[in-house]
């Protein structure tokens, strides 16, 4: 081997240490063969993975100096770890090691004899060859790598070779490496360090001046610098980084930052096209933006800021000064990590460290000697150990006490809590540097000897407490925080009983004195409300008080006392106004004294309502209460502290005065109609069935009555008005979605929606499409056509030619995408090259069939005259273009095509007598009409033999000649009257002794060029398409897009500005593990039904496919036809290479609209695509522009170990993203990197985040940034991704892209328009913050729930998000592709927020957070991104889960409270009824149902039902069926239906939406809403009782496969099936003991939509699961079922495999819920209890007994049946396998007394067959109560040893609900059309069809197989 002295001898590990590792390691660690192991390298070996890249970039060069290279990584890495004690080390070392024993044998020296000089020699002609003569002709990141393998093979020859025996020459190479290599590094947009050619980007005097500014170190203070102490400091940013220690990574990455930020600003403030100053307004603008949070913070905290500070020296360099704090700003910012997330720590960091700095720059005189101050050196991560890492650590210590959710968030600090602790001036007592001993750091901890080391010096106590605001999970939050609204809701339903109740109910009576004293009752409630507010106030936020202030404190105690005081004291006031007091109200009155002052009640109103007054008034001058909020002066906010305490965020976000009054208008429309509609059909009708109930008496029950005493019936009271006043409450939420809809389709319409929604519609307006384009579109120019007309059609020809560039690229990307074929291609290419036809070329698809037409029309006309004939032609516009575009082409093409002169002046000739005989009105006398078909089918030949490829030249040239003279011989001939006469005049001009035949001198090569190539494929098209292509394109996926494109060009939008003066924009897309490009494998792989995911598809897409094999012709059977194939597959289903390749259409869309912008007319005219090299200038241009205005960066989370990991799923995805950005290179990849460091002897993991590129084969890093710890350990995964990978994003606009998204180039097209929407002024001095986007959900064609989903969701997205945004001024945040503001949110909190569990749907808390710091949020529908949905039912169940979770968790939230709270009125409701409301509402409408249910059990079962029933007076059940009905339609999903049917209208016809909507009631959309309705009222309730709420992976495959019962049971039975089997056995119980007295008609009116919810909760899973009811399933699904069910649980057992380790997983919620959500629990539970106390009393053995006792032997009877269980399940455990026999006779025992006691039953006390199923009914619930409340307390039943029979119990009612839910499934499995339909229900037709193709065939294929055997 080699060594470092070139010797043999002398090689650094020992062969013996060789052997011993070889006989160690029994495994080989085995890259892939393709030579990446630099890639694989274990994370502890990092160093040595660039000298195995550069071994691997050298190998076909010089194998042996690739060997030399190996050899020395393998020495460094034996250094770096001799023990192997690394993970993967060990195995690493053997692999290396093998192969360089392999190599030492293969490879020998080429160019010399031994190793030393091969490598000198090797070092020197690479120097020679890439860098001395490559360095002024190679682009910078050539020359980036080639510096890098410079130096790497340098590092390995000086190990190779001895010191003494380099050449001088080799020295002064690598000296010149060293000098020159940091000015080549690798760069991510700027190069800021070219030597030679500069890139085009670096040309811009924007950069430049940018870059000088950066650059202009003059007046800065000498600094002393660790390591090169001389070398002077480049740019403020270095010297920022010597002062605090900033990462290297880290200043680069933002001074890039900076430059980009500078140079986009400033090109928008100045006119110039080249300076080189930059702008002092620039820069101001910059730091305003910057800082204007800074700002704000420091004024509420009464301190000045740091940038205003006016200790600056007045000749300081203003300007300089500024550039360094916004330098220093983003350098904390970037170095952040999770700090990101606490935008105010960032302010007190900053605020400190500018201080710092101002030391440095302005205290620069030392006080005791007079020298000049230096700061002392400080090392490059200074800042991230000092200043990041403590905070980290509290951050980290914090979230895990969080425990993955299952604590209280009352137990530990959230990001929120330490963030909102720099919201009060004590954090000014941290000092700076800041006091680890400090209350800040304070946290009670674990054990010494676990905490980290650099938590040694930090104290520990006491937990912290909160801060300002605890998320206490209950109920109670909903009115906390909605406080108004319930309070409103509450006194109005209060007074329209009171009206109600008078006389007869009329609306009038309001205005009767006795009515008035009654409805001014009204305030004794608001009183008590405003008490229960006080009260939640106090107990809510009761763990925060350790942080509030005092006075904050002494607000809610005296409210408290306050609102006590009006409890008591409203009361007795209304007591003593009451004439003749009874009861309760003269207790009351007789409190009061002697005085009986009628009117004081309502002084006491007068008084009380002072405050809402003074809020009312303030309501109506919006202005007037902003100002006062935003006020940080001391009086201001004395006043305002009884009414809003100060807080830091959520002031001033009051609407102006015409918002106010749109959405005030709105509301209050809404609420007469809600109110008039809840009077008269949900509260006057039952009022008077409810007052002679309450007059009746009832003696005698059907059970044991305990108070029947009770006046007035009340319990049936209770039960007939408890569902209506939860109706009452919940039907705003049906009103809001009808008037939503409403004032959505009006907007809508407004906005121009749906006016282009067909191709005919298309057709009728193309016309002005180019006009419409160019006044949207393009930028405004300077230079304006003036009056002069040639001017005037030079202007309007430019702007066509620019129309067809983006048109035709538009329809080339659709053909790239296979959405066209080629034919409808052409038929919609407009000619990309402007000719001198004088008509506009119109897309062929408009002219088809005209030519045709114009022939027949021509050749049957029968007159004489020419004017008629030109009227009819002319009549059609599209003939007439037509017609003369055809000539005048076929002109041009013969011109070009014939060599000869003679010819040409035949021509010439033919052309001029046609065009006089037109203008004289002579044309039909001189040419022949019945001529011209004949003359048409030469000509089609004539140009199918010039598009013809591949073909002998000679015989080309033959035919092509033969046919022109046979053309020109039928018009000469035939057509023309006088062509002879043409032909002497040509022979006369010429000699006669010329005998060659004319036209046989032709230019062959004429259809090469692109340009006339596509003239003649026009042409061809004009002339043969016959039939009309009215049709085209018949794709409809390619229809949507260009009529919505189409449709977009006349709705209102910003107009674009030239790309150079645009707002920059990044893309970011989180990613973790998802699919990025299917494998071949998982393409052709089978399902159990024998489908694969590209059969399916081939299915679903037929037109694609076709169209995918047209395109690829030429590849069939090759390794890219199959690569072609993956990327077709790929980019139809969600993943991330489709993602990528939408979001790059950005890039595509800058350069052809820079190439627009800067282009000379010469070049417009010649086309984007028909430019050639002379024009590589440009094209540079267009490439620099698109780069400087955007940035995609996908967050790929754990790249890095997926590009080192041995599992073939992440190396599959590695190479995919690799390749990605090989194809893409403006692409981007940020991942965090796990390296192992030994610090201090122990072996610690580090972390980094990285920003990497493709380069030449392999990605090459641009950054690298160390982070304090793990970031993702902290909050929830995907805001954590992102957070990490932002610093690497770019400009002042950030789209946020989810990973299922995707893009088109149309719409791309538009992006500059949108982001000037940023730059305009919404009503005052309002400006956007986020720009809502509209989506386009493209699964909808994947499957009926796909497109339930995907119209469900479009409604939302469209009609849905107009409204919220105008005029409700409530949109936020509801996840992608919104686009930020990226300098607003990057300086205040991020693009989301990231707090463990409360957090969890991210994406709506950073619009809470942009709204509640002033933000404002807009919606633009003329732009749409495409989104991918979960197409499967359980893929659905799961979405919905987790967005019920996420709104659970929402209600807790702190930023939904002060929304709440600091919302108006009218905008509370609006953010209500649009966030949790809509949550809450759903969960009622179930709750309506139950208590309607036990209502109903509890009236049938004590017999009051029948009493009331049979009294004729009564008629109470009609007015309660109207009243629920209202419940039926939200149950029903018609509230999600309403807003969906009319964006449909609007956007397609509302015919084809009334068909859409019919055809989801066959396929049974009801169903489908009825059981996601449940699934949002289940997760939304348990998450806010008990939390549990997690991030849910719902996969977003193809859903083509089967889902057994037993997931189908697993993932539904606690949310539907217990529930829905609940309602069943009520409903029952309602009909049979109910029906001899009452219409079966009635009752199934009353319970018809319950009785739909229950079928839906039980079943729609298996309607909706493929193949559900087919036998062969349902058999194995029953064997796979029992399986589970009988397996036994234990550690480590899945859940999956075992009914008890699910069993046990589902109570994990208890397991963690606090003693409240534990008794909550019981009390629910004790429903249960009801049936067998009512049913018993209704068994024939009762005989009518209403007697205690029957209750209490009913309890015997169910002690005696479970003490069996419980004897025969002991007597399995202790007998069944050692005494079998005893065991026997016990059983059989048991049996006969069974036996005997139910003969004795039947035989003496008359039980009968309906008792025993009876008795089943009464009994099953018990049993199950049991069950829940042994589950409640469970440590307890384990304590008394019953917790084995409570889960035994448990397993057998299991197995009986799923039996009861199985047995139909089985019933209709057994006939097969049961199969055949639902298939047909689920899946499209064509799918269908393939499904029963894919059936036959695997049968054909058993078949055979049986056959060969």
């Amino acid at each position: 081997m080699a060594s470092t002295s070139g010797t043999k001898d002398e090689v650094g590990p020992p062969r013996s240490l060789s052997r011993r590792m070889m006989t160690r390691s029994s495994t080989m660690y085995d890259p892939n063969a393709d030579g990446v192991d630099s890639e694989l390298v274990p994370s502890s070996l990092a160093e040595i993975a660039p000298i195995l890249r550069v071994a691997n970039e050298i190998e076909n060069e010089n194998k042996r100096v690739a060997y030399l290279c190996r050899f020395h990584a393998f020495e460094k890495a034996h250094r770096m770890d001799p023990k192997s004690s690394g993970r993967g080390v060990r195995q690493f070392k053997t692999y290396l090691l093998h192969r360089l024993q392999k190599e030492e044998e293969t490879t020998k020296p080429v160019l010399t004899r031994s190793d030393p000089s091969e490598i000198q020699k090797f070092y020197q002609n690479f120097y020679e060859k890439n860098i001395r003569e490559g360095q002024y002709t190679k682009k910078p990141e050539e020359m980036a790598k080639i510096y890098q393998i410079a130096t790497v093979l340098y590092d390995v020859l000086r190990t190779v070779v001895p010191s003494a025996k380099v050449d001088p020459k080799t020295r002064d190479y690598a000296k010149n490496v060293e000098e020159n290599k940091e000015q080549y590094e690798h760069y991510n947009i700027l190069p800021l360090y070219p030597v030679g050619k500069k890139p085009a980007i670096m040309e811009l005097s924007e950069i430049k001046a940018s870059l000088q500014a950066v650059r202009n170190i003059d007046n800065l203070p000498p600094v002393r610098r660790v390591g090169d102490r001389d070398k002077p400091f480049s740019d403020i940013l270095e010297w920022l980084s010597s002062i605090f220690g900033f990462q290297k990574g880290n200043v680069a990455n933002q001074r890039e930052h900076l430059i980009l930020l500078l140079a986009n600003i400033d090109r928008r403030l100045k006119g110039s096209e080249d300076y080189e100053q930059l702008d002092n307004l620039t820069v101001k603008q910059l730091l305003d933006k910057t800082f204007k949070n800074y700002v704000s913070w420091c004024r509420y905290l009464h301190c000045t800021p740091i940038i205003e500070s006016p200790k600056v020296p007045a000749t300081a360099d203003r300007l300089q000064l500024q550039l360094l704090y916004i330098a220093l700003y983003l350098l904390i910012w970037g170095e952040a990590s999770n700090i990101r997330f606490m935008p105010e720590c960032i302010c007190y960091i900053f605020h400190n460290m500018a201080n710092e700095m101002h030391g440095t720059l302005f205290g620069n005189v030392q006080p005791v000697s007079g020298g000049t101050y230096q700061a002392a050196p400080v090392g490059e991560e200074t800042f991230l150990r000092d200043v990041i890492t403590p905070i980290y650590e509290v951050l980290r210590k914090e979230a895990r006490r969080n425990q993955g959710g299952k604590v209280s968030h009352a137990s530990w600090r959230n990001y929120d809590d330490l963030n909102e602790y720099f919201w009060s001036d004590r954090c000014f007592k941290l000092g700076w540097p800041m006091d680890r001993k400090s209350d800040f750091f304070i946290h009670s901890s674990e054990s010494s000897r676990h905490r980290h080391p650099t938590e040694r010096n930090q104290a520990v106590g006491k937990k912290k407490p909160k801060t300002n605001f605890v998320e206490v999970r209950t109920f109670w939050h909903l009115y906390r925080s909605f406080d108004r609204m319930w309070i409103f809701l509450i006194l109005v339903f209060q007074a329209m009983v009171i009206v109600g109740w008078h006389e007869d109910g009329s609306i009038f009576g309001i205005f009767e004195e006795d009515v008035i004293k009654s409805i001014l009752s009204i305030f004794i409630t608001y009183a008590v409300l405003n008490f229960i507010q006080a009260t939640l106030d106090i107990i809510l936020s009761f763990s925060a008080w350790g942080s509030l202030k005092p006075t904050q404190i002494l607000r809610y105690l005296l409210k408290f006392i306050i609102a006590a005081f009006w409890v008591v004291i409203f009361p007795i006031c209304y007591s003593r106004s009451v004439p003749n007091p009874t009861g309760l109200v003269r207790f009351f009155s007789t409190l009061g004294g002697n005085w009986r002052e009628q009117s004081l009640y309502n002084y006491l109103i007068a008084i009380y309502l002072i405050p809402n007054i003074l809020a009312v008034l303030l309501f109506l001058l919006p202005p007037i209460r902003r100002h006062m909020e935003r006020s940080n002066w001391r009086i201001v906010t004395l006043l305002m502290w009884w009414a809003q305490p100060k807080l830091y965020v959520g002031r001033g976000m009051h609407e102006d005065i015409c918002s106010l009054l749109k959405y005030t208008l709105f509301w209050i429309m809404l609420l007469i109609s809600k109110f008039a509609f809840s009077y008269y059909v949900e509260i006057l009708p039952l009022i008077g069935p409810t007052k002679l109930i309450m007059q009746m008496t009832v003696s005698n029950y059907e059970w044991h009555e305990f108070f029947p005493n009770v006046t007035h019936n009340i319990g049936v009271v209770i039960a007939i008005w408890a569902p209506i006043v939860m109706v009452y409450f919940m039907d705003t939420q049906i009103w809001y979605a009808i008037y939503a809809t409403i004032v959505g389709g009006i907007y809508g319409a407004f906005s121009h929606l749906g006016e282009i929604r067909t191709l005919g519609m298309l057709r009728s307006r193309f016309e002005s499409v180019p006009s419409a384009f160019n006044e949207r579109l393009v930028p405004m120019q300077k230079d304006e056509p003036k009056s002069d007309r040639h001017e005037d059609s030079l202007w309007i020809r430019k702007n066509i030619a620019k129309f067809s560039q983006v048109w035709n690229e538009f329809i080339y990307s659709m053909r790239a995408e296979d959405l066209i074929s080629d034919s409808e291609r052409d038929l919609l290419l407009v000619p990309s090259t402007v000719s001198d036809v004088p008509v506009v070329q119109w897309p062929p698809f408009l002219l088809a069939s005209k030519i045709p037409i114009a022939l027949d029309m021509a050749k049957d006309y029968k007159g004489t005259e020419d004017a008629d004939l030109f009227r009819k032609i002319t009549g059609d516009d599209y003939m007439r273009s037509a017609v003369i575009e055809c000539y005048q082409t076929l002109k041009e093409i013969l011109y070009a095509l014939l060599d000869d002169e003679r010819d040409k002046m035949i021509l010439d000739y033919i052309c001029h007598e046609i065009e006089t005989s037109i203008a004289q009105r002579t044309f039909l006398s001189k040419f022949r009409m019945s001529e011209l078909p004949s003359l048409n089918d030469k000509l089609e030949k004539f140009l199918e033999h010039l598009l013809k490829d591949d073909v002998d030249p000679e015989k080309y040239d033959s035919q092509i000649i033969n046919v022109l003279q046979d053309i020109m011989e039928i018009i000469t001939q035939d057509v023309m009257s006088n062509g002879h006469e043409i032909l002497e005049r040509v022979h006369s001009h010429y000699p006669d002794n010329e005998k060659k035949e004319r036209f046989e001198q032709i230019n062959y090569r004429l259809t090469a060029l692109r340009a006339t190539r596509e003239k003649v494929v026009r042409l061809r098209l004009l002339l043969t398409v016959k039939e009309s292509a009215i049709n085209v394109p018949t794709n409809l996926e390619a229809r949507r897009r260009i009529t919505f494109f189409a449709n977009s060009l006349y709705m209102r939008m910003p107009n674009a500005p030239v790309v150079r003066n645009m707002l920059s924009f990044s893309v970011l897309t989180p990613y973790y593990k998802e699919d990025v490009l299917y494998s071949e494998d998982e393409l052709h792989r089978e399902n159990e039904d024998g489908i694969s995911i590209l059969f399916y598809l081939q299915k679903i897409y037929p037109d694609e496919w076709k169209n995918f094999h047209e395109r690829t012709k030429g590849k069939r059977d090759t390794p890219e036809e199959t690569d072609e194939i993956r990327k077709w597959v790929s980019y139809r289903g969600q993943t991330l290479s489709r993602t990528v390749r939408g979001m790059m259409y950005y890039k595509a869309a800058l350069e052809l609209q820079c190439f627009l912008d800067s282009a000379t007319d010469a070049e417009i005219f010649t086309g984007f695509r028909t430019l050639n090299k002379p024009h590589t200038e440009l094209k540079d241009r267009e490439s620099a522009m698109a780069d400087l205005k955007f940035t995609y960066v996908v967050s790929c989370q754990v790249y890095g170990a997926q590009k080192k990991s041995s599992e073939d799923r992440d190396q599959k995805c590695y190479q995919n993203i690799l390749n990605l950005m090989l194809i893409y290179p403006s692409l981007r990849v940020a991942y965090i990197d796990e390296r192992e460091d030994t610090i201090n002897g122990k072996s610690t993991k580090v972390y980094y985040s990285v920003l990497v590129k493709g380069g030449d084969k392999l990605d090459e890093e641009i950054y690298r940034i160390k982070l304090p710890g793990p970031p993702t350990e902290i909050g929830e995964g995907k805001p954590e991704n992102q957070n990490h990978a932002i610093i690497f994003t770019r400009g002042e606009a950030l789209q946020t892209i989810d990973m299922n998204q995707d893009n088109y180039f149309e719409e791309a097209f538009k992006m500059r328009n949108v982001l000037e929407e940023f730059h305009k002024d919404h009503h005052g001095q309002r400006r956007p913050t986020i720009l809502g986007l509209r989506e386009h959900i493209f699964t909808g064609s994947v499957s009926s729930l796909a497109w339930f989903m995907s119209n469900q969701e479009t409604s939302f997205v469209t009609i849905g998000q107009r409204v919220l945004a105008d005029p409700l001024r409530v949109r936020f945040h509801y996840g992608h592709p919104d686009i930020f503001d990226r300098l607003f949110h990057i300086t205040r909190g991020g693009v989301s927020k990231a707090s463990k569990t409360i957090n969890l749907s991210e994406d709506i808390f950073s619009g809470y957070n942009s709204t509640l710091r002033g933000g404002y949020v807009t919606h633009h529908e003329y732009i749409q991104v495409g989104k991918g949905r979960d197409v499967g039912m359980n893929q659905i169940s799961l979405f919905e889960a987790k967005v019920a979770n996420g709104n659970g968790e929402q209600t807790l939230s702190r930023d939904v409270y002060r929304l709440g709270r600091r919302f108006d009125f009218y905008r509370m409701f609006s953010f209500y009824f649009t966030t949790v409301g809509f949550y809450f509402s759903s969960m009622v409408t179930v709750l309506i149902v139950y208590i309607f249910l036990y209502g109903r059990m509890y009236m049938v079962l004590s017999g009051l039902e029948r009493r009331i029933i049979e009294d004729a007076t009564i008629s109470s059940n009609k007015a309660l069926e109207e009243a629920l009905a209202t419940q039926s339609v939200f149950q029903l999903g018609l509230l999600l239906v309403l807003p969906m049917v009319m964006e449909i209208g609007l956007e397609r016809g509302f015919r084809t939406a009334l068909g859409d909507f019919i055809i989801m009631q066959l396929q049974l959309a009801s169903v489908f809403f009825t059981f996601q309705l449940g699934t949002k009222a289940h997760y939304y309730g348990r998450t806010i009782l008990h939390g549990g709420s997690k991030y849910r992976a719902t996969g977003r495959g193809f859903v083509v496969f089967h889902a057994k019962f037993a997931d189908n049971y697993r993932l539904y039975s606690r949310s539907h099936f217990v529930k829905g089997l609940e309602l069943g056995i009520l409903l029952v119980i309602y009909q049979v003991y109910g029906t001899s007295y009452r219409s079966s008609n009635l009752y199934l009116f009353i319970t018809f939509s319950m009785w739909f919810l229950v079928c839906s909760w039980l079943f729609a899973p298996f309607v909706f699961n493929p193949s559900g009811f087919d036998w062969q399933k349902t058999v194995e699904d029953w064997t796979d079922w029992k399986r589970w069910m009988g397996n036994r649980g234990g550690i480590g057992i899945d859940q999956n495999k075992s009914w008890e380790s699910w069993w046990d997983a589902e109570q994990q919620h208890l397991k963690n819920t606090n003693i409240r959500g534990r008794v909550f629990e019981i009390i629910l539970s004790l429903r249960f209890f009801i049936y067998q106390y009512g049913l018993v009393y209704h068994l024939n053995i009762a005989r009518g007994s209403t007697s205690i006792l029957v209750y209490a032997l009913s309890w015997l009877v169910m002690i005696t049946v479970l003490l069996a269980l419980k004897l025969v399940s002991m007597g399995r455990r202790r007998f069944g396998t050692d005494f079998q026999l005893m065991f026997r006779i016990l059983k059989a025992l048991l049996f006969l007394g069974f036996l005997s006691i139910m003969t004795v039953l039947f035989v003496v006390c008359g039980l009968t067959i309906s008792d025993i199923f009876a008795a089943f009914l009464a009994f099953l619930p018990t049993g199950w109560a049991f069950i829940l409340i042994g589950q409640a307390c469970r440590s307890c039943v384990k304590g008394i040893g019953f917790w084995d029979s409570i889960m035994e119990l448990g397993r057998a009612y299991e197995c009986l609900m799923g039996l009861v839910v199985f047995m139909p499934i089985v019933i209709l499995s057994w006939f097969p059309f049961v199969s055949e339909f639902q298939t047909r229900l689920l899946f499209n037709q064509a799918f269908s069809r393939g499904l029963q193709i894919s059936m036959i065939l695997a049968g054909k294929k058993d078949k055979d197989k049986t056959h060969t055997t």
